[in-house]
């Protein structure tokens, strides 16, 4: 499977990125090569542990691991104080130990509560990340951003902790709803228009063929086709892009701001509709539409990009269209509590071309309000 592992390489980490079907299966081995011997917390939802928690637990508990399992309710919601208070509750009450590790399995709500758990307890302690959607796959799970949300905002309180093991089995994609893999396509798309043209391409191409007459009326690649080598392989291509970002720019202070393409609004959008109305993907898929609007209205693309990627996003079944009764004004005021804002100023990650983006401070107001109504 070495030819599935890519590596993140930061100044202050290095860790495995797995991307292969079957891959759960390597867990007992791949912890031992790690030296991780302790205590196994494993952290998941209420829909995702009894669908793939025997995968982890059997095989852990047959190499001699002992396994503690705990699920939060589904959801973003659960990215919260009162559900990180009940991790901790679990964890101490158990006397969780520093040589322990947590698992996290699930998708990006579950990947940053155990990662904010596992930095914060007993001072930081190992973990793993088991990514089960297509989104904490190709983003999420990469990186060591960990956190919870905030009444004000998403993610404003949180840590980096790297964690030691990113081990993806795409056969775990096969059991996503369809909306939830429609939603993890927006951060793939995002991938391709950040820093991979090709991969863009192979998105595309992939939609031409997916996307068939009779479906028209969805207009969404929904079927996770298993026989299909292409989904695979486009997974690993976006993975690579956030590893490659992620190692040059490990903290956020130069590069790893265009992975925040279509965030800078989504982000307000998921808080002034109410975390969990919309997925997350969704939220993203609408900023990245009123990003390239505002970018076309100022010049710094064609409108043919706007056009490409809104039919891109549409085939994978993803909207573009503001949910109904948001406040533009109300948006707009959320987007100066994002992480990224400077200097009172908000940084919009804005394309380009396809494969390029530009980070710019100088966005009218005006502009965004206008995307906004349009």
């Amino acid at each position: 499977m070495q030819t599935d592992t890519l590596t993140v390489t930061s100044s202050t980490s290095s860790y495995p990125v797995v991307v292969a079907d079957g891959a759960l299966a390597t867990l007992p081995q791949r912890l031992g090569a790690l030296g991780l011997q302790g205590r196994v917390w494993l952290l998941s939802d209420t829909t995702v542990l009894p669908l793939h928690g025997a995968a982890v637990v059997a095989p852990l508990r047959t190499a001699g691991y002992t396994v503690e399992p705990f699920a939060v309710p589904a959801g973003e919601t659960s990215k919260s104080q009162t559900q990180l208070d009940a991790i901790y509750a679990w964890m101490l009450g158990g006397a969780v130990e520093r040589r322990d590790v947590v698992l996290a399995l699930g998708g990006g709500v579950v990947g940053d509560l155990a990662g904010f758990a596992a930095a914060s307890i007993l001072r930081g302690i190992p973990v793993v990340q088991l990514p089960t959607t297509l989104l904490a796959m190709v983003d999420a799970a990469v990186g060591g951003k960990t956190g919870i949300n905030h009444p004000l905002g998403k993610n404003l309180i949180g840590a980096f902790h790297q964690p030691r093991l990113v081990l993806a089995d795409t056969t775990t994609l096969t059991t996503l709803p369809p909306r939830e893999l429609c939603a993890g396509w927006a951060e793939v798309i995002k991938h391709g228009v950040i820093k991979d043209a090709g991969l863009y391409t192979e998105l595309q191409n992939l939609a031409a063929d997916y996307c068939h007459p009779a479906q028209a009326a969805q207009g969404s690649v929904v079927t996770w086709a298993a026989g299909d080598p292409r989904f695979s392989a486009i997974i690993r291509r976006a993975v690579a892009v956030k590893v490659g970002v992620v190692s040059r720019d490990e903290r956020e202070q130069g590069e790893r701001i265009t992975l925040n393409y279509g965030h800078t609004m989504g982000h307000a959008i998921e808080a002034l509709a109410g975390y969990g109305t919309l997925l997350h993907g969704e939220a993203v898929a609408i900023g990245m539409h009123i990003a390239a609007r505002i970018a076309a209205s100022m010049g710094i693309c064609d409108l043919g990009l706007v056009k490409s990627q809104r039919a891109l996003l549409h085939a994978f079944g993803l909207p573009t269209s503001l949910p109904a009764g948001l406040d533009a004004q109300a948006l707009i005021a959320l987007t100066l509590r994002d992480k990224k804002v400077q200097a009172h100023k908000v940084r919009w990650v804005l394309p380009t071309t396809i494969g390029n983006v530009v980070i710019r401070d100088d966005v009218p107001e005006e502009l965004v309000r206008a995307a906004l109504r349009s």
